[in-house]
C-alpha cells in the first residue's frame, strides 16, 4: 500500500512567502524603462571601475577614490589636437554653464577629466594649464603609458600615435566620446559625437531623474 506523502503546512507557508518576498523585491529595485531620448546613452551593463592611479598637478594622484560621490565625465585626448579635443573641451564648458543656470548654483556633483593619451608629450603641468583656459574646475590628468592603456581599456576606449611628420610632431587618432562615471564609480553612460551642450544638459538631468527612480 503506498503511503501518501504530507507537506507539512508551516513550509507551505513558508515557501509562499518567501515567494511572494522575492517578487515584491524585484517589483521595488527593478528600473524603469528609460526615457528614448537615452537610448544607444545608458550602457546595457553598469561596470565598476577597476582600481587606477593617474597624476594632475592641480589635484595631485587621481583615483577610483576621486570618483567616488560625484558625475564625472571623462575624456580622452591631447595637448596638440587641432580641433576635436578643444571643440570637446568648449562645448563640456558650455554644458558646465547651463547647468549652473539651470541649478543657480555650482554643480559641485559633477567633474570633469580630460585624459592625455600622449603621456610622452603632456605634462601635468601643461595639461593643468590647458584646461584651466576652458574652465578653471576641469581637471587635467596622465600617467604612465602602461597605466594610460590599462585605464582607457576600462571604457573600451583606444588610441593610436601616428607616424611623426617631423621630429617630435605627430597626430594621435583616439576616442572622441564623452564618458559618464556615476557617484558609485560605475560607467554608466557614453556620449558619441557630435557633441552639443544643450543636448549634454538634457541627457544629463535625464539620466541623474532615471538613477534617482531606479534606487
Amino acid at each position: 500500500m503506498t503511503k501518501k506523502r504530507f507537506i507539512p503546512i508551516g513550509s507551505l507557508v513558508l515557501g509562499l512567502v518567501f515567494g511572494l518576498v522575492m517578487l515584491i523585491t524585484h517589483l521595488l529595485v527593478k528600473p524603469p524603462v528609460p526615457p528614448s531620448e537615452l537610448n544607444g546613452v545608458l550602457r546595457s551593463e553598469y561596470r565598476l571601475l577597476a582600481p587606477f592611479q593617474l597624476q594632475s598637478q592641480s589635484h595631485g594622484p587621481i583615483s577610483e577614490n576621486n570618483l567616488q560621490g560625484k558625475w564625472s565625465f571623462i575624456f580622452f585626448g591631447y595637448l596638440s589636437c587641432p580641433d576635436v579635443c578643444p571643440n570637446t573641451l568648449h562645448e563640456l564648458n558650455s554644458f558646465y554653464g547651463l547647468l549652473k543656470d539651470a541649478s543657480g548654483v555650482e554643480p559641485d556633483d559633477m567633474q570633469v577629466l580630460f585624459v592625455s593619451v600622449d603621456p610622452g608629450r603632456d605634462n601635468t603641468e601643461n595639461l593643468a594649464s590647458y584646461v584651466s583656459h576652458f574652465n578653471k574646475r576641469f581637471i587635467g590628468v596622465s600617467a604612465g603609458k602602461g597605466a594610460i592603456d590599462r585605464f582607457v581599456t576600462q571604457f573600451g576606449a583606444g588610441y593610436i600615435l601616428e607616424a611623426e611628420t617631423a621630429p617630435g610632431q605627430y597626430l594621435v587618432t583616439h576616442t572622441s566620446a564623452i564618458f559618464l562615471v556615476d557617484p558609485l564609480g560605475r560607467l554608466v553612460a557614453t556620449f558619441s559625437q557630435p557633441h552639443y551642450a544643450s543636448t549634454l544638459l538634457s541627457q544629463y538631468q535625464k539620466i541623474k531623474a532615471y538613477f534617482s527612480g531606479s534606487r
